[in-house]
């Protein structure tokens, strides 16, 4: 029912073609054979007729109003996809740009069509001025949200602070690719297959992770901890030799490994190396460079322990007299 009303109010594809021809021959057709006149003197009436003010409106008016609204607002809609269209086909853009552009056109023609309606309408534009206290009302209330929302659109189109394909990573943990951004959210594709709907105002208002913003870097942080008998020297190495080994490892910044801990069973060392394109993911050179680094310590004799704990009981022998 609600994809039915949305397409009475902006028809798309081949569909809003065929409807708006349609009814624009039924109109034509309507005025030219007379059958208008005996639908407005029967409509026209002073009993079908309500007054507010001195703003008098009938039946027809309305009738008149509801077609005329129809027929402007289907054209538009169909000039705005066929814009849209053409702007998808200039590649040169950004898609961030291309959105933006978009959807400015999408208001300024909405906004158009809807001061030729009320001209068609007869309607004074001068008496849209006791409605626009009304609306400040509803956008103060009811409306914040959505209107907070588009706002905040606008401003990430601008800013390109968080575009199309961009891996990004929410307060709460939530981290994917953005897919889609509209006037009221951005959808986020997770890296499990999830599609979420995030808020604009979410985007703007929180910390978000940009993986992507500027480059594809990205850095792994492996910790990895040694027996006190082993040799510490011949071990970051190691260490270091598996991680430029590793062909999504790049040169620069280059992979450093430094001794961070004397644990209580074992000499802690740190890891830190970087992948040229984080968006093939991060998990799988992490978990090759452990592989490697696994087998290249067994090679040398070099244990990776685990936590021990020596027990020591002692027994007393306790003389009670009494």
């Amino acid at each position: 029912m609600k994809t039915f009303l949305l397409s009475l109010i902006k028809p798309n594809g081949a569909w809003a073609g065929i409807l708006v021809f349609a009814t624009l021959v039924a109109v034509l057709a309507a005025g030219m054979s007379g059958h208008l006149d005996a639908v407005r003197t029967y409509l026209d009436t002073p009993m079908l007729t309500f007054t507010v003010g001195s703003l008098a409106v009938s039946a027809y008016d309305v009738l008149r109003g509801i077609l005329v609204l129809a027929m402007v607002f289907w054209t538009t809609a169909i000039i705005a996809a066929l814009v849209e269209g053409r702007l998808a086909k200039l590649t040169k853009l950004r898609a961030t740009t291309r959105i933006l552009i978009t959807k400015v056109f999408q208001i300024a023609l909405y906004v158009v069509a809807f001061l030729v309606t009320m001209d068609l309408m007869g309607l004074d534009l001068t008496t849209l001025t006791v409605f626009s206290g009304a609306l400040g009302i509803g956008l103060g209330f009811g409306l914040q949200k959505i209107a907070s929302n588009f706002i905040s659109g606008i401003i990430l189109l601008l800013e390109r602070s968080v575009e199309q394909d961009d891996l990004i990573e929410l307060p709460d943990g939530v981290s994917g690719f953005v897919r889609k951004s509209s006037a009221r959210y951005t959808l986020i594709e997770t890296l499990d297959g999830k599609e979420i709907l995030v808020p604009n105002e979410d985007l703007i208002t929180n910390r978000v992770t940009n993986w992507t913003l500027t480059n594809t870097r990205g850095r792994i942080e492996i910790s990895i901890g040694v027996s006190y008998g082993s040799d510490l020297e011949k071990a970051q190495a190691l260490i270091l030799e598996a991680a430029r080994e590793h062909p999504s490892t790049i040169e620069d910044p280059k992979p450093q490994c430094f001794l961070r801990n004397f644990g209580d069973s074992s000499v802690d060392f740190t890891l830190l190396f970087w992948i040229g394109d984080v968006v093939k993911g991060r998990w799988a050179p992490q978990s090759e460079v452990m592989f490697t680094i696994w087998r290249k310590f067994r090679d040398a004799g070099i244990e990776i322990p685990f936590p021990q704990r020596d027990v020591h009981i002692k027994s007393s022998t306790s003389v009670l007299e009494g």
